[in-house]
């Protein structure tokens, strides 16, 4: 018996699906990896175990593109962005930052993750300060003070990567939030959290030190390496900031990046102020003068603070003794292209 469209309706019936999966007597999973033919990208050394497979290229590609994407976007809706960022970088190292779903461990991969971050935010930021926070066993610990020179933020954290306890988000945003409340109000005030617990063991109401975060216009924005958290997500949102969950280690790498360039103002938090600069002229090579950066004695290099003559390392900084912002032309003219 037949129906209207001449197909038989017996039990000899093919279904479409299976012609589908069975085409070319391959199911559909086999055919994904035959078509994407991923194994020609391999390679063998001299020993003939396999290399691993370089995906910078693409990842660089990637990120130039979302580079430009924000630049057009600021052109034409004339997005105003900030030119001084104060930025600090929470790092949960809690027991749950030792775990292995990110290969070696959680905590390796965030180290070498904010390493790359911190050299990339002050390529982009070079009049910017940096700050790292850590957080375990219930407490938070200010690993570095806000500067300006990744070398020795870099130094700091690796010389602290051990993991215990549990993290305390509370006990973090009210350490930055007294670091962060003395900024002038021209300087851009953020806190970039990266978070591995799936909970915050915190001494009291954590909801009060978010409306404090936001009265005193602190953009937070929380990078998670488990699962999706209500309080951060509650906690990016009161602030103007954004939460997202990496799926691995190059996803991380790609939403720890997007932090590089200056976010765009909100608008409440955006104030116009005229910024005192000073351009020091480096010392004369066989001076000898106490450092305020070391608080010792060092001979030749550094530069000469223009309002108090004393001496400091690196640019760009803030002198220590009379609060001038320190920085060189060159400084300031990549930050304005």
């Amino acid at each position: 018996m037949n129906n209207i469209a001449g197909r038989p309706l017996n039990g000899d019936v093919e279904d479409d699906d299976e012609d589908e999966a069975n085409d070319d007597g391959l199911e559909a999973w086999e055919r994904a990896y035959t078509e994407d033919r991923s194994w020609e990208s391999l390679q063998e050394d001299e020993s003939g175990l396999l290399r691993p497979i370089d995906t910078t290229a693409v990842h660089h590609a990637q990120y130039r593109r979302r580079l430009r994407a924000l630049a057009s976007n600021a052109a034409t809706a004339r997005i105003q962005k900030g030119l001084i960022r104060y930025l600090y970088i929470v790092v949960d190292l809690s027991k749950a930052a030792s775990e292995r779903d990110f290969r070696p461990s959680r905590m390796a991969v965030i180290a070498k993750q904010v390493e790359s971050f911190i050299r990339e935010f002050f390529d982009q930021n070079p009049l910017s300060h940096v700050g790292l926070v850590t957080t375990k066993d219930g407490v938070a610990n200010c690993l570095t003070d806000l500067g300006g020179s990744p070398e020795s933020h870099i130094k700091a954290l690796m010389g602290k990567l051990e993991c215990s306890g549990d993290a305390s988000l509370q006990n973090a945003l009210e350490l930055v939030h007294s670091n962060l409340n003395q900024i002038p109000s021209y300087g851009h005030r953020e806190v970039l959290i990266l978070y591995s617990a799936l909970s915050t063991c915190d001494p009291g109401d954590i909801m009060e030190t978010i409306q404090k975060c936001k009265k005193s216009k602190i953009r937070c924005s929380v990078i998670g390496l488990a699962a999706e958290m209500f309080i951060c997500k509650h906690l990016c949102q009161e602030t103007g900031g954004t939460y997202s969950v990496a799926l691995d280690e190059s996803h991380f790498k790609e939403l720890i990046l997007e932090h590089s360039p200056p976010p765009p103002a909100i608008a409440e938090y955006a104030t116009a102020n005229l910024i005192k600069m000073g351009f020091p002229q480096r010392a004369a090579e066989g001076s000898v003068a106490i450092c305020t950066c070391h608080e010792e004695a060092k001979t030749g290099g550094g530069y000469t603070c223009p309002r108090c003559k004393v001496r400091v390392c690196e640019l760009p900084t803030e002198c220590r003794i009379c609060g001038l912002t320190l920085i060189s032309s060159p400084h300031l003219a990549r930050k304005q292209a």
